[in-house]
């Protein structure tokens, strides 16, 4: 019997099926060993990759770990956090917003916070600091809001 293509492309014997290979080990009192092929061993290696991407990708910032403290964030205007992609806001005193960095026009980040907006340099939109709603086009939806939570002088994401 033969099960694939050996490194010189040539087929592989194999020596025996693998529900001989159960039947006997379901059969004996050794200890069996598992059967390791190249596709369990990329499965899960691929595995363990995807789980380091997801992980990447979700950061660490909605464990509780501060992203900035209350005195960074200017009453009326706001802040850009640029290693968490968060923009922190203060409509009022005590009021705390989160958007996304990410204009909802073409993608590129937002760059500044003034004048009690936030500015996105590619083409000029501007959002409010209140909820994130497009001020001035071309972007005609709002920045994406993130929760956030204050514990202290730390705000942090929800």
């Amino acid at each position: 019997m033969f099960d694939g293509l050996g490194p010189s492309h040539r087929a592989v014997p194999r020596r025996e099926s693998e529900a001989t290979m159960c039947d006997r080990r379901e059969s004996t009192t050794e200890t069996a060993h598992p059967v390791v092929t190249r596709r369990s061993v990329f499965g899960v290696a691929g595995g363990g990759a995807l789980v380091g991407v997801v992980t990447a990708c979700g950061g660490d910032e909605a464990d509780g770990t501060p992203i900035a403290t209350t005195d960074e964030v200017p009453v009326g205007e706001g802040t850009i956090i640029s290693e968490h992609e968060v923009v922190l806001t203060q409509p009022q005193e005590g009021v705390f917003r989160a958007f996304s960095t990410v204009c909802t026009h073409q993608g590129c980040d937002v760059d500044e916070v003034s004048g009690g907006e936030i500015h996105c340099p590619c083409h000029g939109s501007r959002f409010s600091i209140e909820d994130g709603s497009p001020v001035e086009g071309p972007a005609d939806a709002p920045l994406e809001e993130l929760e956030v939570r204050v514990e202290g002088d730390d705000i942090m994401l929800a």
